[in-house]
């Protein structure tokens, strides 16, 4: 690295697909180019794409050896010619891969300014979560507030952010999640009703809920089973957002279902080569209501760098609520 930084890193490398498959090793620091910074990252976070991308199961399929992680903050320390960041400055951001690593390249247009009210560490938890909460529930539907919206798998990174965001807008909230603790802690952040999704026919506690009317919008980051029995609790005029697919299940949505209620599913999906002005809205959202307090992501567990490994498998696992952490110590020895 320029300036006196040091040239090379600590990195974990996907050689092959699983994680028995990342090795923990040096590798030389990035340079950026012209409209990237490099960063050194204090806090990347963890994202069911990344399970799918080092088993070669997601859309994006980097050319292996490859670093996974997706979304990362820390501190600018280089910047390439036309990148309007500075060394000093605390970003955070959402990057194609590389951020399981002591440093990493960040997009100038992928980079948003830490608010003042988050840690560097914890703005980790940001960018992708509350980025797609935000385009879910601002760009893809407007969410009024005399309406009821329905958020599966709620204790979950997307799912809290969802809770948070509907919330915030003035909506009624219900909260769908696995067990008891995983609905008190959606309460704590801001639903109005939850339950156990993983009980026979929960959609029918849904609709006593509402009074038998149904709820307007589903927030769906789950797939499988709960999709479908999620759509009986649909209203008329209802919007589904698939969001992804956690359970591991892409469900075949019932058409008829749709049909009968006049209701709609839609695909939330963000892209920065393809959104860029939408996301420069969303951004500031973001950044708006992280410095307003609005938000406050749950870190559900903290590992080092050096446990990865088990920081993956405990999502994988579904063992883990809210955000996944990784703090990195550029001090840390080489295992």
């Amino acid at each position: 690295m320029t300036g006196g930084g040091p040239s090379t890193m600590r990195a974990w490398r996907s050689g092959v697909p699983g994680l028995d498959g990342l090795e923990l090793t040096r590798l030389a620091v990035p340079r950026p180019r012209a409209d990237e910074a490099i960063v050194r990252v204090a806090g990347a976070a963890l994202n069911f794409s990344d399970l799918l991308m080092i088993d070669d199961r997601y859309q994006v399929r980097p050319p292996r050896p490859f670093i996974p992680g997706q979304e990362i903050a820390g501190t600018v320390v280089a910047a390439g010619e036309t990148c309007a960041l500075t060394p000093g400055e605390a970003v955070m951001g959402k990057v194609n891969w590389g951020g399981f690593a002591e440093y990493a390249a960040l997009r100038a247009d992928m980079a948003i300014r830490v608010p003042r009210a988050i840690g560097v560490h914890d703005a980790a938890a940001l960018p992708v979560v509350y980025t797609t909460a935000l385009v879910a529930l601002t760009e893809c539907t407007k969410i009024a507030p005399d309406q009821v919206v329905l958020v599966l798998g709620a204790a979950g990174g997307v799912g809290l952010a969802a809770v948070a965001i509907a919330r915030h807008l003035g909506a009624r909230v219900i909260a769908a999640a696995g067990g008891a603790d995983k609905c008190a802690l959606a309460r704590a952040h801001g639903a109005q009703d939850a339950l156990d999704y993983r009980r026979d026919d929960w959609s029918d506690a849904v609709k006593a809920l509402t009074d038998g009317r149904g709820v307007d919008v589903i927030v769906d980051p789950v797939g499988g089973a709960a999709t479908k029995e999620a759509l009986r609790a649909l209203a008329w005029e209802g919007r589904l957002l698939v969001v992804g697919f956690s359970s591991g299940e892409i469900p075949s949505i019932p058409a008829n279902r749709l049909l009968l209620k006049r209701a709609c599913a839609i695909g939330v999906y963000w892209s920065h080569d393809r959104d860029a002005a939408m996301l420069a809205r969303v951004a500031g959202r973001l950044s708006s209501l992280a410095s307003e307090g609005a938000i406050r992501p749950h870190i559900g567990a903290r590992f080092g760098l050096d446990q990865l490994p088990q920081a993956l498998a405990a999502l994988a696992g579904r063992r883990t609520t809210g955000k996944v952490l990784v703090s990195v110590d550029t001090k840390e020895a080489l295992p």
